[in-house]
């Protein structure tokens, strides 16, 4: 993506057509412009080649009488071809009910298509004896459509639609093993004037999608075992498995093609006037060989991009703004999908090619505006000496989080059918190199412990490189964006995957300057309370002293104390210039950063016994910052009764020993409005339960955990504007109720209590906005406690 285009540019493109409306070789196409006018265009041949090939099985649907005499709502569509957009199947078994077990029953997670308001659609089981067929309604779905035909209770459990014997996750696993799952039709997704009209399957339809043959499929195996999980368990074992047989006459079509449009391409470039130096994109050439070959290798990203929308893994997404059909890798894994969405390859939406060719298109016209050539090397990090006397930023394996080279199995096996030909080196092994990727996947290595050896090895040794070989003025910059933690409770919590890269940064004689939380991620992730990182890391390295002294436990403790509550409050606050806060649900990994600075400064950080402390130790007297609090005692009293009870009831008696710990009663805590206490039984309110007429100018006894409720249900409830209202009244508290959201998000999440977490969490994410609310509170209105 760097190296190619540099070596066209500003050469117009070479198809007849273009260079007819041009007037041949004339027309100004700065950059790569005029590449990415040839991707298009000979992409746009291959998709109209594709289509006369393969196009009969990707039918229209003609709106009948007979359809809408049973669905009113197409009564206005009747006798209009539609195109479609995806067939919705379910994977199926033999029912495991004797008396029906030559019936395939279905296994759908849910029957619900749409639930766009006035435009819902389910799909409707229709059981006649040992038959059933699926029938598409438009209207309401009953409450049970969104279960489609899962068991009760987590996991692969189904229910036999015929029997309603249950259909349990091993079961299933031997059917698949055994090569006995199908898959039967159960909606069609057209495309409509106004949206997506969802229509009942026929026998016909189905049929046409059974009558592909495809005359080549990729082989190797499915890693069968994946961090996130595989679908290998259930029988689709080889990539080859992951798709349907008419995905894989789409795949196999295509792929071929590129081949074709290379050679149409040279042949063009030739008639264009290109200098023929005979040469390929491997040898150097710049001539009508390499030319067609640069064109052929951004046909193929275009394919290899289609992939991910064209396998029997992708979900239909029924989301509020649009119904689309998913990606396969929604997350770098492979999971199971029992009910998965077909795109039609020629429908001109987002499972087409030509989007993607308009993707890669687009990145080639953007990447004009670089200059410069592009150079990209692979080499070993442990060995290589490209870096050397240069800046250096990298982002390094995420320990065990990703295993990026089983995954790009599922890319690359399609990737070296069309490029094998012009790169026969780079594509010379049947699947990627997996062998030396740092990661610390157990299943590999044989045990987490060898992993986790091996990764801290090879982590460090790289490390030690870069140290060696970065430019001796300038800091060495590491990208982290990986979250995972394991929860001692003796001992506090510590992340398994910054506590082995953090080690092996110590180890090479690294010492972290400086942290940059840096927003990267998808910002929905975090809204929605995804369980992943909103921000990357940037540690900031240079080389520690080789006379950096010792300090002790207490010395290091003591240090802490002075710099975690500054770097607290800077990533909390944001600032002036524009800079937002930490995302909660980044804080308990950022706050690392500024406290390991301090511990990596030393050669060593003495225990009592005079040990070395382990960085696991370092990184649970740093999270342990966060668990401090410094609030009034009512709120102090709620936190600890929230950690242990959470919203559920508790025995009074406890109530009463934890308040008098603080010097207060369970009877204050009620006044204040925090509690309901009777019967022996005391719990805290949820926000939801605070009165909506509070007003915090009249309340003598106003705790922080009671400021911070009224402000999540004054959010909830109305909006920024009304949490604002109520901050202006509290000035003096808004940085304390900040700090206890803050606080309580990380506690939820820790306890993984989700929904509790995204009240908090929702609250953070809005405080700019309630604070420009508060500020225009006006004067007279503020404060009546200071």
């Amino acid at each position: 993506m760097i190296e190619i285009p540099p070596k066209f540019a500003g050469r117009p493109p070479v198809n007849p057509a273009t260079l007819a409306k041009i007037g041949g070789g004339s027309g100004s196409y700065p950059g790569a412009t005029g590449l990415a006018e040839d991707v298009r265009h000979y992409g746009a041949w291959m998709r109209a080649e594709a289509e006369k090939r393969i196009g009969h099985l990707y039918p229209t649907v003609e709106i009948t009488a007979d359809m809408a005499r049973e669905r009113p709502d197409l009564k206005p569509l009747v006798g209009q071809v539609l195109t479609v957009i995806a067939w919705l199947w379910a994977r199926t078994v033999k029912s495991p009910n004797p008396a029906f077990s030559h019936v395939d029953v279905p296994l759908a997670s849910t029957f619900v298509l749409s639930s766009k308001e006035g435009k819902q659609s389910y799909v409707q089981p229709v059981v006649e004896g040992d038959r059933y067929r699926f029938a598409v309604k438009f209207g309401t779905p009953p409450p049970d459509a969104n279960e489609g035909t899962k068991a009760p209770g987590r996991g692969a459990n189904f229910r036999c639609i015929v029997s309603d014997a249950v259909v349990d996750g091993n079961y299933i696993k031997a059917e698949g093993q055994a090569g006995r799952m199908g898959a039967k039709l159960m909606a069609i997704v057209a495309e409509g004037v106004r949206g997506r009209i969802y229509l009942s399957p026929t026998e016909e339809i189905e049929a046409v999608a059974r009558s592909a043959k495809p005359t080549w499929k990729p082989s190797g195996e499915v890693p069968a075992r994946l961090t996130g999980g595989t679908c290998v368990p259930y029988g689709l074992r080889e990539w080859g498995d992951l798709f349907t047989p008419r995905q894989l006459v789409a795949l196999t079509t295509f792929s071929d093609l590129v081949g074709e449009a290379r050679e149409r391409i040279r042949q063009d470039a030739l008639a264009a006037g290109l200098p023929d130096d005979t040469r390929g994109l491997e040898a150097g050439g710049t001539g009508p060989q390499a030319y067609a070959e640069a064109v052929s290798v951004y046909l193929a990203f275009a394919i290899d991009k289609s992939v991910d929308y064209w396998s029997s893994l992708c979900p239909w997404l029924n989301q509020p703004k649009n119904e689309i059909v998913g990606k396969t890798f929604g997350r770098q894994a492979l999971p199971m999908m029992w009910d998965y969405a077909e795109a039609n390859v020629f429908c001109g939406g987002g499972g087409d090619i030509v989007t993607q060719l308009e993707y890669v298109s687009k990145y080639l016209v953007l990447c004009s505006v670089a200059r410069g050539l592009g150079v990209a090397v692979q080499a070993d990090a442990q060995t290589q000496e490209i870096s050397a006397r240069k800046v250096i930023s990298t982002d390094p394996p995420y320990y065990d989080n990703i295993g990026y080279a089983d995954l790009s199995d599922f890319f690359y096996v399609w990737l070296r059918n069309s490029m094998r030909q012009p790169f026969p080196t780079l594509f010379a092994t049947m699947s990627v190199p997996k062998a030396e990727e740092l990661v610390a996947t157990a299943y590999r290595h044989g045990s987490r412990e060898a992993a986790e050896k091996f990764f801290l090895l090879g982590m460090t040794q790289a490390m030690e490189r870069l140290k060696k070989l970065a430019h001796p003025e300038m800091p060495l910059t590491i990208y982290y964006a990986f979250k995972q933690s394991d929860t001692d409770s003796d001992s506090g919590t510590s992340s398994t995957g910054w506590e082995t890269f953090l080690d092996a940064i110590g180890r090479a004689g690294l010492q972290l300057v400086g942290t940059w939380p840096m927003r990267t991620e998808r910002v929905a992730a975090f809204k929605t309370n995804v369980n992943v990182l909103a921000s990357s890391i940037i540690l900031v390295c240079r080389k520690r002293p080789t006379d950096a002294p010792t300090i002790s436990r207490r010395e290091f403790i003591r240090e802490l104390n002075a710099v975690l509550p500054e770097a607290l409050d800077e990533m909390t606050k944001g600032s002036a210039d524009g800079r937002s806060p930490v995302a909660p649900v980044d804080l308990s990994q950022a706050i690392i950063g500024p406290g390991m600075a301090v511990f990596s400064k030393y050669a060593a950080v003495l225990e009592a016994d005079g040990t070395p402390m382990s960085v696991r130790t370092a990184l649970q007297l740093i999270n342990r910052f966060l668990a401090e609090d410094d609030f009034d005692p009512d709120t102090q009293w709620c936190l600890a009764w929230f950690e242990q009870n959470e919203w559920n009831e508790g025995l009074y008696g406890e109530a009463d020993v934890l308040a008098r710990s603080k010097s207060i009663s369970v009877g204050g805590l009620a006044e204040a409005g925090v509690v309901a206490s009777g019967g022996g039984k005391v719990r805290l309110l949820k926000w939801a339960d605070y009165p909506s007429d509070w007003d915090p100018r009249k309340d003598p006894r106003q705790p922080i955990w009671e400021t911070l409720h009224h402000l999540i249900r004054a959010l909830k409830q109305d909006g920024e504007s009304a949490a604002g209202q109520l901050l202006g009244a509290v000035k003096s508290k808004s940085e304390a109720t900040r700090q206890l959201a803050y606080r309580l998000y990380t506690l939820c999440e820790r306890q993984g209590w989700a929904e509790d977490a995204r009240g908090y969490n929702e609250l953070i994410t809005s405080w700019t906005a309630i604070e420009t609310a508060a500020g225009a509170v006006p004067e007279g209105q503020g404060e009546l406690f200071q």
